[in-house]
């Protein structure tokens, strides 16, 4: 079972209290005052709400492509069933160039049969995604199976399209929150008091900005170089005069 998180803070009603809120609540406050009109918004798992999914749509004229999990039991073993009981060729497939020593092929099906059947709303297609991962060091191979809901149809998504959606919700995961998770190590932070977890979070996601601002590609591997040479610290910041342009390049 998936369980939120504490990430953010909501004003009461009729006071000047704050109370801390999980990723849940703070989803539609965030999106607000944004124009979402016409696009698709990406969410895993967490966030696969019946009432996040009627916001989108229905008041905001948007799109969604959610990832579907336990938390959804009941959606999961609908679409599970269909498409373990419906077996056929991938509707799409795509064949990485072996980056970072992997071969990864990802293989999508689609289908509408649900639509009308699932307790979801607005749902456009299901689907089913499974990545198949060859590590070329290693020789080992890796097998995950993940699926989804959209509210995009067939007609305005194919199955090429929705896959498209499904990695670029993982690149913007592996490019930020990844980061922040593994290389700062944030779930386990013992900081939890006043304003200390909301400060440090904003001061790990500067570093992050800061470094990607820099073009830097391999932020684990920058912040072990920065580790060693506290000058090139200074240099980022622009706290020197005298700047060491050839360590920032």
């Amino acid at each position: 079972m998936l369980h939120p998180k504490k990430v953010g803070t909501l004003p009461v009603a009729g006071s000047d209290i704050e109370k801390q809120t999980n990723e849940i609540k703070i989803a539609i406050p965030l999106l607000d005052p944004i124009d979402i009109t016409g696009k698709t918004i990406t969410a895993d798992a967490l966030l696969t709400q019946r009432a996040f999914a009627v916001y989108l749509v229905d008041r905001r004229k948007a799109d969604y492509h959610f990832t579907v999990k336990d938390n959804q039991k009941g959606l999961l073993e609908a679409i599970t069933f269909y498409f373990d009981k419906t077996p056929r060729l991938a509707d799409y497939c795509h064949l990485s160039g072996g980056e970072h020593g992997r071969i990864e092929t990802r293989s999508i099906w689609v289908g509408s049969d649900l639509n009308d059947y699932v307790n979801f709303p607005f749902v456009g297609q299901v689907f089913k995604i499974e990545r198949h991962v060859f590590n070329k060091k290693s020789q080992k191979e890796s097998r995950e199976v993940v699926y989804g809901v959209t509210s995009r149809t067939a007609e305005q998504a194919s199955a090429e399209a929705v896959l498209h959606n499904n990695r670029h919700h993982w690149c913007i995961e592996n490019s930020c929150h990844y980061i922040i998770d593994w290389n700062y190590d944030e779930d386990r932070s013992r900081i939890r008091t006043g304003y200390g977890p909301e400060n440090m979070t904003r001061v790990r996601r500067f570093c992050v900005g800061l470094l990607k601002g820099r073009g830097v590609d391999n932020v684990a591997q920058k912040m072990r170089e920065l580790m060693l040479n506290v000058r090139t610290v200074f240099d980022y910041l622009k706290m020197t005069k005298n700047t060491n342009r050839i360590s920032i390049a």
